[in-house]
Protein backbone atom coordinates (compact mmCIF):
# COMPACT_ATOMS: atom_id res chain seq x y z
CA UNK A 1 0.00 0.00 0.00
CA UNK A 2 2.88 2.15 0.55
CA UNK A 3 4.63 1.49 -2.06
CA UNK A 4 1.44 2.04 -4.24
CA UNK A 5 0.73 5.69 -2.73
CA UNK A 6 4.41 6.88 -3.50
CA UNK A 7 4.39 5.60 -7.09
CA UNK A 8 0.70 7.36 -7.78
CA UNK A 9 2.27 10.53 -5.92
CA UNK A 10 5.18 10.41 -8.18
CA UNK A 11 3.24 9.49 -11.47
CA UNK A 12 0.76 12.12 -10.95
CA UNK A 13 3.25 14.97 -10.25
CA UNK A 14 5.52 13.51 -13.30
CA UNK A 15 2.67 14.20 -15.74
CA UNK A 16 2.03 17.48 -14.06
CA UNK A 17 6.10 18.34 -14.57
CA UNK A 18 5.46 18.13 -18.33
CA UNK A 19 3.04 21.40 -18.40
CA UNK A 20 4.56 23.18 -15.27
CA UNK A 21 8.29 21.79 -15.03
CA UNK A 22 8.35 23.74 -11.70
CA UNK A 23 6.29 21.07 -10.25
CA UNK A 24 9.00 18.33 -11.11
CA UNK A 25 11.27 20.65 -9.33
CA UNK A 26 9.24 20.10 -5.92
CA UNK A 27 9.19 16.49 -6.75
CA UNK A 28 12.59 16.10 -7.16
CA UNK A 29 13.44 18.18 -3.92
CA UNK A 30 10.89 16.05 -1.75
CA UNK A 31 12.34 12.30 -3.23
CA UNK A 32 15.46 13.84 -2.49
CA UNK A 33 15.10 15.21 0.81
CA UNK A 34 12.94 13.07 2.87
CA UNK A 35 13.56 9.98 0.58
CA UNK A 36 10.18 8.55 0.56
CA UNK A 37 10.62 5.51 -0.93
CA UNK A 38 12.97 4.77 1.86
CA UNK A 39 10.58 3.52 4.24
CA UNK A 40 8.85 1.07 1.75
CA UNK A 41 9.60 -2.48 1.28
CA UNK A 42 8.57 -2.78 -2.35
CA UNK A 43 9.33 -2.12 -5.67
CA UNK A 44 9.04 1.79 -4.24
CA UNK A 45 12.38 1.15 -2.37
CA UNK A 46 14.90 0.72 -5.69
CA UNK A 47 12.29 2.07 -8.37
CA UNK A 48 13.98 4.79 -10.24
CA UNK A 49 11.72 7.22 -8.98
CA UNK A 50 13.96 10.49 -9.02
CA UNK A 51 14.98 9.91 -12.08
CA UNK A 52 12.03 9.86 -13.34
CA UNK A 53 11.09 13.65 -11.92
CA UNK A 54 14.31 14.51 -13.17
CA UNK A 55 13.04 13.41 -16.69
CA UNK A 56 9.92 14.68 -16.68
CA UNK A 57 11.40 18.14 -15.27
CA UNK A 58 14.03 18.43 -18.10
CA UNK A 59 11.26 17.66 -20.76
CA UNK A 60 9.35 20.36 -19.49
CA UNK A 61 11.95 22.30 -19.07
CA UNK A 62 12.90 22.43 -23.04
CA UNK A 63 9.26 22.69 -23.85
CA UNK A 64 8.07 25.58 -21.65
CA UNK A 65 8.63 29.35 -22.17
CA UNK A 66 8.47 30.46 -18.54
CA UNK A 67 12.11 30.07 -17.86
CA UNK A 68 15.03 32.15 -17.35
CA UNK A 69 18.97 32.24 -16.45
CA UNK A 70 19.58 30.11 -13.58
CA UNK A 71 22.44 33.28 -13.08
CA UNK A 72 20.51 35.69 -10.74
CA UNK A 73 23.06 36.89 -8.29
CA UNK A 74 26.75 36.64 -7.34
CA UNK A 75 26.24 32.95 -5.08
CA UNK A 76 24.93 31.19 -8.30
CA UNK A 77 28.37 32.14 -10.11
CA UNK A 78 29.83 31.03 -6.91
CA UNK A 79 28.11 28.13 -7.11
CA UNK A 80 28.91 26.95 -11.00
CA UNK A 81 33.24 28.19 -10.10
CA UNK A 82 32.38 25.41 -7.35
CA UNK A 83 30.76 22.56 -9.28
CA UNK A 84 33.63 22.90 -12.27
CA UNK A 85 36.24 22.73 -9.48
CA UNK A 86 34.80 19.80 -7.81
CA UNK A 87 34.79 17.87 -11.30
CA UNK A 88 38.44 19.32 -11.99
CA UNK A 89 39.28 17.51 -8.48
CA UNK A 90 37.67 14.45 -8.95
CA UNK A 91 39.08 14.03 -12.33
CA UNK A 92 42.89 14.74 -10.90
CA UNK A 93 42.22 12.80 -8.08
CA UNK A 94 43.67 10.14 -6.71
CA UNK A 95 40.87 7.43 -7.56
CA UNK A 96 38.45 8.22 -10.50
CA UNK A 97 37.08 5.44 -11.40
CA UNK A 98 36.14 4.64 -7.64
CA UNK A 99 34.68 8.09 -7.27
CA UNK A 100 32.74 8.37 -10.09
CA UNK A 101 29.64 7.08 -8.22
CA UNK A 102 29.88 9.92 -5.92
CA UNK A 103 30.58 12.45 -8.09
CA UNK A 104 27.40 11.84 -10.19
CA UNK A 105 25.44 12.35 -7.04
CA UNK A 106 26.60 15.51 -6.16
CA UNK A 107 26.64 16.87 -9.66
CA UNK A 108 22.86 15.44 -9.89
CA UNK A 109 21.94 18.13 -6.93
CA UNK A 110 24.01 20.56 -8.04
CA UNK A 111 22.50 20.57 -11.73
CA UNK A 112 19.18 20.14 -10.44
CA UNK A 113 19.69 23.03 -8.08
CA UNK A 114 20.57 25.13 -11.52
CA UNK A 115 17.27 23.53 -12.66
CA UNK A 116 15.20 25.30 -10.08
CA UNK A 117 16.77 28.72 -10.70
CA UNK A 118 15.61 28.50 -14.00
CA UNK A 119 11.95 27.60 -13.51
CA UNK A 120 11.19 29.50 -10.09
CA UNK A 121 10.37 32.85 -10.65
CA UNK A 122 7.16 33.81 -8.33
CA UNK A 123 5.93 34.26 -4.97
CA UNK A 124 3.91 31.04 -5.03
CA UNK A 125 6.75 29.02 -6.65
CA UNK A 126 9.13 30.29 -4.00
CA UNK A 127 7.24 29.77 -1.30
CA UNK A 128 6.07 26.30 -2.30
CA UNK A 129 9.50 25.32 -2.80
CA UNK A 130 10.51 26.39 0.60
CA UNK A 131 6.96 24.18 1.84
CA UNK A 132 8.36 20.92 0.25
CA UNK A 133 12.08 21.56 1.25
CA UNK A 134 11.45 22.31 5.25
CA UNK A 135 7.60 19.96 5.36
CA UNK A 136 9.63 17.25 3.85
CA UNK A 137 12.07 17.80 6.92
CA UNK A 138 9.39 18.44 9.36
CA UNK A 139 7.50 15.54 8.77
CA UNK A 140 10.46 13.03 9.43
CA UNK A 141 11.57 14.94 12.54
CA UNK A 142 7.90 15.58 14.04
CA UNK A 143 7.92 11.27 13.86
CA UNK A 144 11.10 11.47 15.38
CA UNK A 145 10.34 13.92 18.17
CA UNK A 146 7.28 11.65 18.70
CA UNK A 147 9.60 8.56 19.52
CA UNK A 148 11.90 10.24 21.95
CA UNK A 149 8.88 11.43 23.99
CA UNK A 150 7.57 7.72 23.70
CA UNK A 151 10.85 6.24 24.78
CA UNK A 152 12.41 8.35 27.26
CA UNK A 153 15.05 9.52 25.21
CA UNK A 154 16.45 6.00 25.68
CA UNK A 155 17.43 4.90 21.26
CA UNK A 156 18.72 7.41 19.06
CA UNK A 157 17.11 9.15 15.97
CA UNK A 158 18.11 8.18 12.80
CA UNK A 159 17.29 9.76 9.20
CA UNK A 160 15.81 7.65 5.91
CA UNK A 161 18.27 4.59 5.14
CA UNK A 162 20.52 5.17 2.32
CA UNK A 163 20.57 9.17 2.14
CA UNK A 164 22.39 11.95 2.71
CA UNK A 165 21.13 11.96 6.22
CA UNK A 166 21.02 8.44 7.65
CA UNK A 167 23.51 8.75 10.34
CA UNK A 168 21.89 10.51 13.12
CA UNK A 169 24.30 13.12 13.54
CA UNK A 170 23.66 14.27 9.87
CA UNK A 171 19.62 13.77 10.69
CA UNK A 172 19.75 15.92 13.97
CA UNK A 173 21.44 18.99 11.65
CA UNK A 174 19.29 18.88 8.97
CA UNK A 175 16.27 19.29 11.37
CA UNK A 176 18.16 22.25 12.72
CA UNK A 177 18.55 23.96 9.65
CA UNK A 178 14.65 23.34 9.10
CA UNK A 179 13.68 25.57 12.32
CA UNK A 180 14.03 28.81 11.44
CA UNK A 181 13.07 28.04 8.28
CA UNK A 182 9.14 26.81 9.68
CA UNK A 183 9.33 29.55 11.64
CA UNK A 184 9.39 31.26 8.27
CA UNK A 185 6.55 29.04 7.54
CA UNK A 186 4.80 30.19 10.47
CA UNK A 187 4.60 33.44 9.65
CA UNK A 188 2.64 33.00 6.85
CA UNK A 189 0.05 31.04 8.21
CA UNK A 190 -3.00 33.23 9.10
CA UNK A 191 -4.84 30.66 10.81
CA UNK A 192 -4.19 30.61 14.89
CA UNK A 193 -4.98 26.28 14.43
CA UNK A 194 -2.69 26.14 11.79
CA UNK A 195 0.34 27.80 13.38
CA UNK A 196 0.04 25.95 16.94
CA UNK A 197 0.22 22.53 14.34
CA UNK A 198 3.19 24.31 13.11
CA UNK A 199 4.60 25.64 16.70
CA UNK A 200 4.19 21.64 17.83
CA UNK A 201 6.16 20.76 14.84
CA UNK A 202 8.94 22.81 15.81
CA UNK A 203 9.36 21.84 19.03
CA UNK A 204 9.01 18.12 18.09
CA UNK A 205 12.06 18.54 15.84
CA UNK A 206 14.21 20.00 18.55
CA UNK A 207 12.91 16.92 20.18
CA UNK A 208 14.26 14.50 17.81
CA UNK A 209 17.41 16.68 17.38
CA UNK A 210 18.13 16.28 21.00
CA UNK A 211 17.21 12.56 20.66
CA UNK A 212 19.49 12.04 18.00
CA UNK A 213 22.32 11.93 20.95
CA UNK A 214 24.12 13.89 18.29
CA UNK A 215 26.75 16.47 20.27
CA UNK A 216 27.32 18.23 16.74
CA UNK A 217 23.85 18.78 16.87
CA UNK A 218 23.54 20.02 20.58
CA UNK A 219 26.26 22.86 19.71
CA UNK A 220 24.35 23.63 16.36
CA UNK A 221 21.60 24.36 18.86
CA UNK A 222 23.42 26.37 20.99
CA UNK A 223 24.82 28.90 18.32
CA UNK A 224 21.50 29.01 16.47
CA UNK A 225 19.49 29.50 19.62
CA UNK A 226 21.52 32.51 19.98
CA UNK A 227 21.49 34.07 16.76
CA UNK A 228 17.56 33.12 17.28
CA UNK A 229 17.26 35.06 20.18
CA UNK A 230 19.12 38.04 18.53
CA UNK A 231 17.20 38.71 16.12
CA UNK A 232 13.54 37.87 17.60
CA UNK A 233 12.02 40.94 18.55
CA UNK A 234 10.85 39.77 21.53
CA UNK A 235 14.14 38.88 23.21
CA UNK A 236 12.07 38.25 26.91
CA UNK A 237 9.50 36.01 25.48
CA UNK A 238 11.64 33.79 23.45
CA UNK A 239 14.38 33.50 26.49
CA UNK A 240 11.63 32.49 28.92
CA UNK A 241 10.81 30.02 26.47
CA UNK A 242 13.83 28.29 26.28
CA UNK A 243 14.84 28.04 29.27
CA UNK A 244 11.49 26.40 30.13
CA UNK A 245 12.36 23.86 27.67
CA UNK A 246 15.63 23.47 29.28
CA UNK A 247 14.52 23.04 32.71
CA UNK A 248 11.01 20.49 31.61
CA UNK A 249 13.15 18.76 29.00
CA UNK A 250 16.86 18.02 30.04
CA UNK A 251 16.30 15.90 33.12
CA UNK A 252 14.08 13.79 31.32
CA UNK A 253 16.88 12.57 29.25
CA UNK A 254 18.78 9.50 29.88
CA UNK A 255 22.28 9.03 31.42
CA UNK A 256 23.34 7.33 28.12
CA UNK A 257 22.33 11.03 26.63
CA UNK A 258 24.46 12.99 29.46
CA UNK A 259 26.94 10.48 29.23
CA UNK A 260 27.85 11.43 25.39
CA UNK A 261 27.10 15.05 25.94
CA UNK A 262 29.70 15.25 28.06
CA UNK A 263 32.75 14.24 26.25
CA UNK A 264 32.19 17.44 24.48
CA UNK A 265 34.39 18.58 26.80
CA UNK A 266 36.36 15.77 27.69
CA UNK A 267 36.67 15.47 23.74
CA UNK A 268 40.99 14.16 24.53
CA UNK A 269 39.45 11.26 26.53
CA UNK A 270 36.94 10.08 23.66
CA UNK A 271 38.33 8.11 20.82
CA UNK A 272 35.66 9.00 18.07
CA UNK A 273 36.88 12.46 19.04
CA UNK A 274 40.71 11.20 18.63
CA UNK A 275 39.75 9.85 15.75
CA UNK A 276 38.05 13.28 14.32
CA UNK A 277 40.81 15.37 14.88
CA UNK A 278 43.26 12.75 13.00
CA UNK A 279 40.71 12.82 10.13
CA UNK A 280 41.17 16.69 10.53
CA UNK A 281 45.25 16.47 10.83
CA UNK A 282 44.88 13.88 7.13
CA UNK A 283 42.78 16.30 4.99
CA UNK A 284 44.89 19.24 6.11
CA UNK A 285 48.25 17.52 4.95
CA UNK A 286 46.22 15.72 1.74
CA UNK A 287 45.62 19.62 0.67
CA UNK A 288 48.93 20.62 0.96
CA UNK A 289 50.25 18.07 -0.64
CA UNK A 290 48.10 17.87 -3.24
CA UNK A 291 46.57 21.21 -5.34
CA UNK A 292 43.51 19.44 -6.26
CA UNK A 293 42.96 17.81 -3.31
CA UNK A 294 42.18 13.55 -3.03
CA UNK A 295 39.26 13.75 -5.11
CA UNK A 296 35.80 13.21 -4.29
CA UNK A 297 36.84 11.30 -1.14
CA UNK A 298 40.10 11.54 0.42
CA UNK A 299 39.10 8.33 2.95
CA UNK A 300 42.04 6.29 2.00
CA UNK A 301 43.84 4.13 3.69
CA UNK A 302 47.75 5.23 2.13
CA UNK A 303 47.07 8.93 2.62
CA UNK A 304 46.34 8.04 6.74
CA UNK A 305 48.98 5.76 6.92
CA UNK A 306 51.17 8.24 5.73
CA UNK A 307 49.86 12.05 7.17
CA UNK A 308 48.06 10.19 10.29
CA UNK A 309 48.90 11.75 13.91
CA UNK A 310 47.32 9.51 16.31
CA UNK A 311 46.67 6.47 14.42
CA UNK A 312 45.73 5.27 10.46
CA UNK A 313 42.42 4.31 11.04
CA UNK A 314 40.62 5.40 8.31
CA UNK A 315 37.52 7.78 8.92
CA UNK A 316 34.96 10.16 7.58
CA UNK A 317 35.89 13.81 8.16
CA UNK A 318 33.34 14.54 10.28
CA UNK A 319 33.25 18.61 9.33
CA UNK A 320 32.08 19.92 5.84
CA UNK A 321 35.08 22.38 6.31
CA UNK A 322 37.97 19.73 6.28
CA UNK A 323 35.65 17.29 4.13
CA UNK A 324 35.89 19.69 0.71
CA UNK A 325 39.48 20.68 1.90
CA UNK A 326 40.73 16.90 1.95
CA UNK A 327 38.27 16.09 -0.90
CA UNK A 328 39.12 19.62 -3.15
CA UNK A 329 42.26 21.42 -1.59
CA UNK A 330 42.34 24.66 -0.48
CA UNK A 331 40.81 26.66 -4.02
CA UNK A 332 37.72 23.95 -3.45
CA UNK A 333 37.95 25.51 0.12
CA UNK A 334 38.05 28.62 -0.56
CA UNK A 335 35.19 28.71 -3.12
CA UNK A 336 33.37 27.18 -1.03
CA UNK A 337 33.44 29.51 2.15
CA UNK A 338 32.92 32.17 -0.53
CA UNK A 339 29.71 30.55 -1.50
CA UNK A 340 27.76 30.32 2.00
CA UNK A 341 28.88 33.71 2.34
CA UNK A 342 27.77 35.53 -0.69
CA UNK A 343 24.53 33.81 0.16
CA UNK A 344 24.13 35.18 4.02
CA UNK A 345 25.18 38.24 2.49
CA UNK A 346 22.09 38.18 0.31
CA UNK A 347 20.06 36.91 2.43
CA UNK A 348 20.55 40.21 4.76
CA UNK A 349 20.39 42.36 1.34
CA UNK A 350 16.98 40.36 1.10
CA UNK A 351 16.09 41.11 4.78
CA UNK A 352 16.75 44.97 4.60
CA UNK A 353 15.35 45.83 0.89
CA UNK A 354 12.25 43.88 1.45
CA UNK A 355 11.57 45.42 4.74
CA UNK A 356 10.77 48.23 2.77
CA UNK A 357 7.62 46.92 1.33
CA UNK A 358 4.48 45.68 2.32
CA UNK A 359 3.83 43.37 -0.03
CA UNK A 360 7.42 41.61 0.36
CA UNK A 361 7.25 41.33 4.26
CA UNK A 362 7.69 37.59 3.51
CA UNK A 363 10.68 38.22 1.70
CA UNK A 364 12.11 39.70 4.75
CA UNK A 365 11.03 36.94 6.95
CA UNK A 366 12.27 34.90 4.78
CA UNK A 367 15.98 36.59 4.61
CA UNK A 368 15.90 36.56 7.91
CA UNK A 369 15.64 33.09 8.86
CA UNK A 370 18.00 31.80 5.80
CA UNK A 371 20.88 33.67 7.76
CA UNK A 372 19.65 31.78 10.92
CA UNK A 373 19.31 28.38 8.70
CA UNK A 374 22.88 29.44 7.44
CA UNK A 375 24.23 30.22 11.37
CA UNK A 376 23.28 26.57 12.42
CA UNK A 377 24.72 25.09 8.81
CA UNK A 378 27.86 27.14 9.77
CA UNK A 379 28.38 25.55 13.24
CA UNK A 380 26.69 22.10 13.20
CA UNK A 381 28.50 21.86 10.09
CA UNK A 382 32.10 21.94 11.45
CA UNK A 383 31.93 18.40 12.79
CA UNK A 384 29.69 16.70 10.77
CA UNK A 385 30.01 15.36 7.01
CA UNK A 386 27.54 16.98 4.80
CA UNK A 387 29.19 19.16 2.21
CA UNK A 388 26.87 18.14 -0.90
CA UNK A 389 23.49 18.06 0.88
CA UNK A 390 20.82 19.65 -0.83
CA UNK A 391 19.34 21.58 2.19
CA UNK A 392 21.74 24.33 2.43
CA UNK A 393 21.77 24.38 -1.36
CA UNK A 394 17.93 25.02 -1.17
CA UNK A 395 18.61 27.65 0.77
CA UNK A 396 20.92 29.50 -1.49
CA UNK A 397 18.25 29.50 -4.46
CA UNK A 398 15.13 31.03 -1.93
CA UNK A 399 17.54 33.44 -0.93
CA UNK A 400 18.67 34.37 -4.94
CA UNK A 401 15.42 34.22 -6.41
CA UNK A 402 13.78 36.50 -3.90
CA UNK A 403 15.72 38.85 -3.77
CA UNK A 404 15.26 39.08 -7.52
CA UNK A 405 11.88 39.07 -6.98
CA UNK A 406 12.00 42.09 -4.35
CA UNK A 407 14.46 43.73 -7.03
CA UNK A 408 11.87 43.90 -9.82
CA UNK A 409 8.49 44.54 -7.78
CA UNK A 410 7.23 41.45 -8.88
CA UNK A 411 4.21 42.33 -7.12
CA UNK A 412 3.09 45.19 -8.93
CA UNK A 413 2.75 43.22 -12.10
CA UNK A 414 1.95 39.11 -10.48
CA UNK A 415 -0.95 37.92 -9.24
CA UNK A 416 -1.57 34.63 -7.44
CA UNK A 417 -4.00 31.83 -8.55
CA UNK A 418 -5.64 28.87 -6.09
CA UNK A 419 -3.54 26.19 -5.25
CA UNK A 420 -5.12 23.47 -7.65
CA UNK A 421 -5.14 26.02 -10.52
CA UNK A 422 -1.32 26.76 -10.07
CA UNK A 423 -0.23 22.77 -10.17
CA UNK A 424 -2.30 21.96 -13.24
CA UNK A 425 -5.48 20.15 -11.63
CA UNK A 426 -8.23 23.31 -12.17
CA UNK A 427 -8.95 24.91 -15.11
CA UNK A 428 -8.79 29.00 -14.97
CA UNK A 429 -13.13 30.03 -15.15
CA UNK A 430 -13.31 31.66 -18.81
CA UNK A 431 -13.25 35.30 -18.76
CA UNK A 432 -16.92 36.66 -19.04
CA UNK A 433 -17.25 39.16 -21.67
CA UNK A 434 -19.94 41.42 -21.59
CA UNK A 435 -22.47 41.15 -24.30
CA UNK A 436 -24.79 43.97 -25.07
CA UNK A 437 -28.45 43.07 -24.99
Amino acid sequence: MRDLLIISIVAVAAVLALRRPWIGVLLWTWLSIMNPHRFAWGIAYSAPLAAIAAGCTLVGLLLTRERQSPFQGPPVTIFVMLALWITVSWLLGVDMDGDYPQWTKVMKIYFMTLVALCLLRTKQQIVAFAWVTTGSLALLGAKGGLFTILTGGSHRVWGPPESFIADNNEFALSLIMAIPLMYFLLRQLTKRWQQHIMAATMLLCVASAVGSQSRGALVAIVGMGSVFWWRSRNKLAVAVVICLLLVFALPLMPETWWARMSTIQSYEEDASAIGRLNGWHVAWEVAKNHFFGGGMSYQHQHFFTLYGLYNTDVIAAHSIYFQILGNHGFVGLAIYLALWIATYLTAGRLRKEAARFPQASWAADLGAMAQVCLIGYAVGGAFLSMTYFDLPYNVMVMVVLAYRWVKRRAWESETEMPLLEALGLRRAPPTRIGVSR
